[in-house]
């Protein structure tokens, strides 16, 4: 790739950013590594507009990584009710007992320390280095998949993430503060996937997602929902409006899972 492309690419991003960036975004406006992570791991499969609100009212309640490993998994998934994806909070929760209780409340720095974290994937603990700590990696999500493909591969399809990779990494600016230069990459991501047809699409990891309506994510939701204003019975929870033998499932699944527990003939979530 001539240095030349890269550089006027690097303007087009930079230049975006300086007129349209969303400095406004709450976790924007921190370096703090705990708060970084609670945007990471609520940001997954989950729109920015959506996730502000929920992200504002988390750290309220849980202003810290203390506040959040001394309370219990039910005050915390009662907080994450409406945002999906209820594991999600079950492994941010048990990341901050993790580092509290075995860790000395110290916020590991290192890639390896991240990436073992329970929950912490490889993304997840690349995102956490550059917005927290302003570190150099190489990241790729939907909204820099985007970009990538849009300007240098806009005559392929089922683009691989290993050919991506290669040019995230050729491109990123070495004048540029690295948290800088992503917020900038998934801002013109962000433009891009509403002004042209999805980019993402051409790319071989693209997964259409599914209908939420009936799906086993709405009945996982509205089991929890029902569990947060109190215990229930089995019976109680099989009068939720879908089938029986999928409610069933589901938790079943959340009993297996540690998000639900039984205790006699009583489910409720978890006290711990």
């Amino acid at each position: 790739m001539a240095k030349s492309k890269i550089a006027e690419f690097q303007k087009t991003v930079l230049s975006f950013y300086k007129k349209e960036g969303r400095d406004n975004l709450p976790w924007r406006k921190t370096a703090n590594p705990y708060r970084i992570l609670v945007s990471e791991v609520m940001l997954q499969q989950t729109q920015v507009e959506r996730v502000i609100p929920y992200y504002k009212a988390f750290l309220k309640k849980f202003p810290s990584m203390n506040a959040l490993a001394s309370a219990s998994l039910a005050d915390v998934l009662v907080l994450w009710q409406g945002l999906g994806y209820n594991r999600r909070a079950k492994m941010l929760h048990d990341a901050a007992k993790e580092i509290v209780n075995n860790q000395h409340g110290k916020f590991p720095h290192a890639y390896e320390h991240l990436v073992s974290l329970p929950g912490i994937g490889d993304y997840t603990a690349r995102a956490v280095r550059v917005f927290a700590f302003n570190e150099p990696e190489t990241l790729i999500e939907t909204n820099v998949r985007s970009v990538f493909i849009h300007h240098f591969f806009s005559k392929k399809d089922k683009i691989s993430d290993k050919e991506i990779l290669a040019l995230v990494e050729k491109a990123r600016p070495l004048k540029t503060e690295p948290r800088i230069w992503y917020a900038a990459l998934m801002d013109y991501g962000s433009f891009l996937k509403k002004t042209f047809p999805n980019p993402s699409r051409k790319s071989s990891h693209h997964v259409q997602q599914k209908t939420f309506k009936g799906s086993d994510r709405e009945i996982r939701g509205a089991i929890v929902r029902a569990l947060a204003s109190g215990g229930k019975t089995r019976k109680e929870i099989l009068k939720l409006p879908f089938e029986q033998k999928k409610i069933e499932i589901q938790l079943s699944k959340l009993e297996n899972e540690g998000l639900v527990v039984v205790q006699k003939t009583r489910y409720s979530l978890p006290n711990v």
